[in-house]
């Protein structure tokens, strides 16, 4: 049965759990204050029935002993009506000599049969029940001049009883009243509740049926539901743009790999055919093929790179170094390498700054920058090279005047295999990597990497990454 109870639990809707959670602490709490209230109120009314019996009590004490220090003889009959005076409704006096015989019995709708007779040597306050009455009962011995005896007070509690019921059903009614409005209440709020969640989880089916673009509309609650779906607004958008990226990455990859591979296939095919006979079909084949080889080479280790670079993010525990001599040193090997441009160096202010980055990754930076400030200066060979220290941070920026940019280009020029006009630069050498691989090095030092470029002008690319506050 508890297996039972248990499971049919689980399954419930949440807001139904909502619903009955609720009610069933509403109930808890309501019941046990009301129980509590319930003891504490009829233990005060009970407390107050004995005060008013013990004063009755001590009323005929002091009269009796009053009597009796006035008159040398007092008949114990003659006190009847000032006790029908004293007593209430539903009460009993009782005075009983010093053998417990009954010498006077008043009673005001109460059956005296219902409290038997006796004698004490000292006073007991006690209830009793019975049948259906509830009855308190007080016995006190009295000594008087004239007398020896004991009074008895009882006073059936029917009042007492009726309101104590009476408070103890308005209670419970009160209680399921509480619970059922609870009940109510929590199901309202637990629809409210869940509101945002349906409306999320019906975005997640929709994503699940129809793709990456449906979105949680906009909830207006502004508590913790409503992050929870502008996060999850968010985490759509990053997939979304991940997986068109991927599908992007794929089908550039596929068409860069494909031409040298193509190129391949058809040197070799003209090999089998006609160039074992012929040497310089054979030659020519073999050189383009040699050439495909390498830029395939080139493909795949960029790839790696790109892939290592993304994958082990750096630490903080990289040695400071000065960055002036190594970014002038690779303008240095640039310019051995291009002898016939110019590379002109503005580095001085960073003369004894100290960066935390590793020197090799710094010199593939700035070798990739310079290479495509190179490749696509085709007229004016003049490259350059401008580095600054500003408050917190260090600006190195590589400025050619080559080709450009256009502006509807400009947002790409950072996505893997991507070329400006391709059909234009197909002469020109690239695998479309090299900003890929530059900026995700740049990121991992929590740097920034920005192109600014207007075509037929230049292009300025600028890279910035923090000063350490605790390097000098």
């Amino acid at each position: 049965m508890r297996e039972r109870l248990t499971f049919f639990v689980r399954r419930l809707p949440i807001k139904w759990k909502l619903m009955l959670g609720a009610a069933a602490l509403i109930f808890l709490l309501f019941s046990t204050y009301n129980y509590a209230q319930y003891l504490v109120l009829k233990q005060w009314m009970m407390n107050q029935e004995k005060d008013k019996i013990q004063v009755n009590m001590a009323q005929l004490q002091d009269y009796f002993q009053e009597k009796s220090n006035r008159t040398d003889a007092f008949p114990i009959a003659d006190s009847r009506l000032y006790i029908e005076k004293l007593m209430g409704k539903n009460q009993l006096v009782r005075i009983l000599g010093k053998e417990g015989e009954i010498l006077l019995t008043v009673t005001n709708h109460f059956d005296e049969s219902w409290i038997p007779p006796k004698s004490v040597s000292v006073s007991e306050l006690f209830d009793i029940t019975h049948l259906e009455d509830h009855i308190l009962v007080y016995r006190s011995p009295i000594v008087t001049a004239q007398m020896v005896g004991t009074i008895e007070v009882a006073s059936n509690l029917e009042t007492f009883d009726h309101f104590s019921q009476t408070l103890l059903w308005v209670m419970l009614i009160g209680g399921v009243l509480a619970v059922f409005i609870s009940g109510i209440s929590g199901l309202a709020l637990a629809r409210q509740f869940m509101r945002p969640i349906r409306r999320l989880a019906s975005t997640i089916r929709s994503v699940k049926e129809k793709g990456l673009t449906a979105r949680v509309s906009k909830i207006e609650n502004g508590d913790e539901l409503s992050n929870l779906a502008q996060l999850f607004n968010e985490l759509m958008n990053q997939l979304e743009t991940s997986f068109l990226q991927q599908k992007q990455f794929v089908e550039d990859a596929s068409h860069e790999l494909r031409t040298p591979i193509t190129i391949l296939e058809g040197h070799l095919s003209l090999l089998h055919r006609w160039g074992k006979s012929e040497p310089d079909v054979l030659d020519e084949s073999l050189q383009a093929s040699l050439q495909e080889v390498r830029r395939l080479k080139g493909i795949v280790q960029e790839l790696i790179t790109l892939t290592r670079v993304e994958s082990n993010p750096l630490t903080e525990n990289v040695e400071p170094v000065e960055i002036e001599p190594i970014i002038h040193e690779t303008a240095k090997r640039c310019e051995v390498l291009h002898p016939d441009f110019e590379f002109i160096e503005s580095t001085q202010s960073l003369k004894d700054v100290k960066l935390s980055i590793s020197p090799l990754h710094l010199e593939q930076i700035m070798l990739i920058i310079l290479d495509n400030a190179v490749k696509y200066s085709a007229n004016n060979k003049r490259i350059e090279i401008e580095a600054v220290r500003l408050r917190n941070d260090v600006q190195v920026s590589v400025k050619d005047h080559g080709i450009g940019i256009p502006g509807a280009d400009l947002p790409y020029v950072f996505d893997r295999f991507y070329r400006v006009n391709k059909a234009r630069n197909r002469e020109i050498a690239g695998t479309g990597l090299g900003l890929s691989i530059a900026k995700q090095f740049v990121h991992n030092y929590r740097g920034v990497m920005t192109i600014a470029s207007e075509e037929n002008i230049g292009t300025k690319v600028t890279i910035s990454f923090p000063i350490h506050p605790n390097i000098e």
